[in-house]
């Protein structure tokens, strides 16, 4: 089952209207393009959730260790700059950035962009729609992202201001300087 998307750009949702649009449908994965259109994700499967769970651990281990900041699972939604609201697979904020948001902002549908996000193509993701959500986590501030694609063994590495690098599976891809130390062997995601 693929995403369906309702083009709302007419309804114009406020970020009210937005937030409760998604409570009242928990059972539900909303997002919100800076276009208006409102996307119904469907729910994973069981490689994908465990995929992406590892994902999470992976990630919440070594911010644990290291106190750099706040991890995030694909259930939080982040309001960025153009208006959008976006879930990545798993995402990471450095601590004075999420820090400097109010308690009532982050109770919500935090106004920030992620410093970093993974984005695990499900084998209903539609990959022209993943490589405009990664365009707009680039164009929104995001520093580091990457796009785990297992059905083409590919993983592209997003860098704010620089070229999409393509990468063959399997590799192990480097937090860089931005979530230094933190490495993540793709080999198990074959």
């Amino acid at each position: 089952m693929a995403a369906l998307i309702l083009n709302l750009d007419r309804v114009c949702l406020s970020d009210e209207q937005f937030y409760q649009l998604c409570q009242n449908n928990a059972d539900f994965n909303f997002e919100l393009t800076a276009k208006g259109e409102l996307i119904i994700m469907p729910p994973v499967g069981g490689d994908s959730g465990n995929r992406e769970a590892d994902l999470i651990i992976d990630l919440g281990i070594w911010n644990r260790q290291t106190n750099l900041g706040y991890t995030f699972s694909s259930s939080t939604v982040f309001t960025l700059p153009n208006g959008a609201n976006r879930s990545p697979d798993a995402a990471w904020i450095r601590r004075e950035r999420y820090a400097a948001l109010t308690p009532q902002q982050r109770q919500k549908f935090p106004p920030i962009s992620p410093d970093f996000v993974i984005e695990l193509r499900s084998v209903t993701d539609d990959l022209k729609m993943l490589h405009n959500k990664m365009q707009e986590y680039m164009e929104a501030g995001v520093k580091l992202a990457w796009l785990i694609n297992p059905q083409q063994q590919k993983v592209e590495i997003y860098r704010l201001g620089k070229q999409v690098e393509v990468q063959d599976l399997p590799i192990e891809l480097s937090g860089e300087e931005i979530l230094p130390g933190f490495r993540l062997s793709l080999s198990r995601y074959l």
